[in-house]
């Protein structure tokens, strides 16, 4: 072993000696440890100069790892195969690992590999500009926005903010989509360059046929924001031919195209109509707009004339953007002390009007209190002015009380109740003006902008409440508002803990209304009627009132009522159906458009007639009754063409696409002895009305289980 002479250190050879008095020492039923070398054998300068293969011989370790990781017995006496050390102590017995040992070495512990998840910067950058653009449809500050996307960087990617940016505003109401679309004017060139614009609506029309599966209108939408970018000189007219030729013919892309081309860019006067077609700015940028507030507010200062500033400022048409209103007036009373009970007067009266919502206001003074550090670099009194203004502010009823907010249980109670109060006061005004207006968006967006869906059973009891003592045109209204509401804001829990409270306070109300116990009951089962609630439900209220109250008898009629003999048609009716009309003159004038429709093929008119009939409660016999027609006469095409348009525009909703639907499944055996190939045809109508979302998923998961039973 000579030759081990000039490869072995000191430290080795002391190693090798220790451990061999070990094997000498140590009983066979021992296992010894085979760790000492293992620090230098996995070192890959262990080939001896002559070219050899340390530890080739027989008093090489015989334990090794496979490349998984596992530990594996090397084959007896060494030589344990390609890539395996021999054996240096231990010749039979089982290896094993003992952390007190004083030679244990971690690095002999049984390892697993772990796979580490690779960090995508396109993801990474999607995930960021999602909170960019959440955030902006919460404040409507371009500013920030664009700081937030200069300070991401990564402007490679900015198509897909653009493709983000619109496809999340396709989906919400028009002041987001305004929103979209200026913010794109805002950052065109200083932030994100023409070539990523236009390249940024190539993707959002590539994924045009992705977006009709969620939104039903998809093509009208993304048609109009390409025809807005046209008009903003963001993206060059033509862009539009170019983009008709890369696109295949048969794709919703290239209807885009010939959308924005030929309905709105070809029209005259277009860039008006396009520009106002979401109320928006007018072609108006962030800076013009924060521009003429300061001048508006600049001429009230000299003139005092409220009411001249509250018509100019509605006149910009940018509700979501009135907090800068606010701001800059509460601005301009910090700076002067004569100006201060201007400014409260003007945003009084704004509040008043309902031209400042709650919210704005809240959010033009949240916005000036976080300035409120630079603004006393200028005004060395700000903060105290401030806090002078918000109790004067709240104490006036134009500012809600949960801006301030008290210290203690008690202050909490006491703003709670200070905010109830608000709200039951602003949706007395809201429900007035509805039944006025019979204007439902309307109304919605006031909700919306209280922004307190919490209260939504005080608001459901306010309005029967309201109803109740009025003639049967409102209480027909506060029904069909009832089921849009359901559809839009409230939930079935929202609307069962409304009817709980009007019906605990049946007794009280009585008193004023003498057939009120009637009255709701006709209330409660034309909820049922109407889908917003179901049978069930009216056990579950009945549980929640006091026994043998005038509560719970009202429940009692009004399942009485649903179980009458043709209760359908008479709850539908019991207040004149909104129109005064009974149901089967209703049916007539469904039949008779639908056959004017067969004829002329004319959707919009159709559409037209559908809204003039001012029955949306009633609208699933439009569907039943176009569905029946399609099967009889083998109008397939034009019926579907006239669902998906009504669907699409909001005229029939999913509740009343999916009754009507019901209806003919309903019906079915008793189609199919005039129309053969009834079934099948339904199915056909049920696939398309899946694929396009018209129907409930309950309605689908029904027909599922229909067909397994069969």
């Amino acid at each position: 072993m000579a030759s081990n002479e000039g490869f072995l250190t000191d430290e080795q050879r002391e190693m090798m000696k220790v451990a061999t008095e070990n094997a000498v020492n140590n009983p066979p039923a021992q296992k010894p440890h085979s760790s000492l070398l293992s620090e230098h054998m996995h070192k890959p300068s262990a080939t001896a100069a002559g070219g050899k293969a340390y530890g080739g011989g027989s008093n090489a370790v015989k334990h090794r790892r496979s490349h998984a990781g596992k530990s594996v017995r090397a084959k007896k006496d060494g030589c344990g195969g390609k890539g395996t050390w021999g054996k240096l102590i231990d010749i039979d017995a089982d290896y094993h690992i003992d952390r007190n040992d004083p030679n244990y070495d971690s690095g002999e512990e049984p390892f697993e590999l772990v796979g580490a998840t690779v960090s995508d910067p396109l993801d990474d950058y999607k995930k960021a500009v999602a909170s960019i653009i959440d955030e902006y449809f919460s404040t409507g500050d371009v500013d920030v926005a664009a700081a937030d996307l200069i300070e991401l960087g990564s402007s490679e990617y900015h198509p897909y903010f653009i493709k983000r940016l619109v496809s999340v505003s396709m989906d919400r109401h028009d002041k987001e989509k305004e929103m979209a679309s200026v913010l794109l004017s805002s950052l065109y060139t200083d932030v994100i360059n023409p070539n990523h614009i236009r390249d940024g609506f190539v993707l959002l029309l590539e994924s045009a046929d992705d977006f009709v599966v969620d939104i039903p209108d998809a093509v009208n939408v993304l048609a109009l924001f390409l025809a807005r970018a046209v008009v903003d000189d963001i993206l060059p007219p033509a862009f539009l031919p170019r983009a008709s030729k890369a696109l295949p013919a048969s794709s919703k892309g290239y209807q885009v195209v010939q959308t924005a081309e030929k309905s709105y860019l070809s029209a005259a006067h277009h860039a008006e109509l396009v520009e106002r077609r979401w109320g928006g700015m007018t072609r108006t940028s962030v800076e013009e707009v924060k521009k003429k507030i300061a001048d508006i507010l600049k001429e009230y200062m000299e003139t005092g004339d409220a009411y001249e500033a509250c018509r100019c400022i509605r006149e910009l048409g940018v509700s979501f953007f009135h907090h800068e209103v606010v701001k800059r007036a509460l601005i301009s009373g910090m700076e002067s002390d004569a100006a201060e009970p201007l400014v409260l007067n003007l945003l009084k009266e704004a509040a008043s009007e309902n031209l400042i919502s709650s919210s704005q206001m809240v959010k033009g003074f949240s916005r000036l209190r976080e300035r409120l550090d630079d603004l006393a670099l200028d005004i060395p009194s700000a903060k105290t002015k401030f806090d002078l203004i918000v109790p004067k502010a709240i104490s006036g009823g134009w500012l809600d009380a949960s801006f301030s907010a008290p210290s203690g249980e008690s202050g909490r109670q006491e703003m709670e109740d200070e905010k109830l109060k608000r709200f039951k006061e602003e949706v007395v005004t809201i429900i007035h003006e509805y039944f006025n207006s019979d204007d439902i968006p309307e109304l919605i967006r006031s909700l919306e902008d209280l922004g307190a869906p919490e209260y939504n059973p005080i608001f459901l009891k306010k309005l029967v409440t309201l109803a109740l003592d009025r003639k049967n045109r409102e209480k027909e209204m506060a029904s069909v508002l009832l089921s849009s509401l359901h559809i839009e804001m409230f939930t079935t829990e929202d609307v069962a803990d409304g009817f709980v409270m009007l019906l605990e306070s049946a007794e009280d109300t009585a008193l004023d209304i003498l057939d009120a116990s009637n009255e709701l009951a006709l209330f409660l089962a034309r909820a049922v009627i109407d889908d917003v609630l179901a049978p069930y439900s009216l056990e579950e209220i009945s549980s929640r009132l006091v026994p043998n109250s005038s509560g719970t008898e009202t429940v009692k009629m009004a399942r009485s009522l649903i179980f009458a003999r043709h209760a359908g048609e008479r709850l539908l009716r019991c207040w004149g159906g909104g129109t005064g009309w009974a149901v089967e003159d209703a049916k007539d004038k469904i039949l008779n458009l639908l056959e004017e429709y067969e004829s002329s093929g004319l959707v919009s008119e159709a559409c037209k007639c559908i809204h003039e009939l001012g029955m949306p409660f009633f609208n699933h016999e439009v569907v039943k009754k176009a569905l029946v027609m399609a099967m009889e006469k083998k109008k397939d095409k034009i019926v579907v063409e006239l669902l998906q348009e009504s669907f699409g525009e909001g005229l029939i909703t999913i509740n009343q696409m999916t009754k009507g639907f019901t209806r003919v499944k309903d019906g079915l055996e008793d189609l199919a002895l005039d129309i053969p190939n009834a079934k099948e045809k339904f199915n056909e109508y049920v696939e398309h009305a899946k694929k396009n979302g018209w129907v409930s998923s309950s309605f689908v998961t029904s027909l599922t289980e229909d067909a397994k039973l069969g």
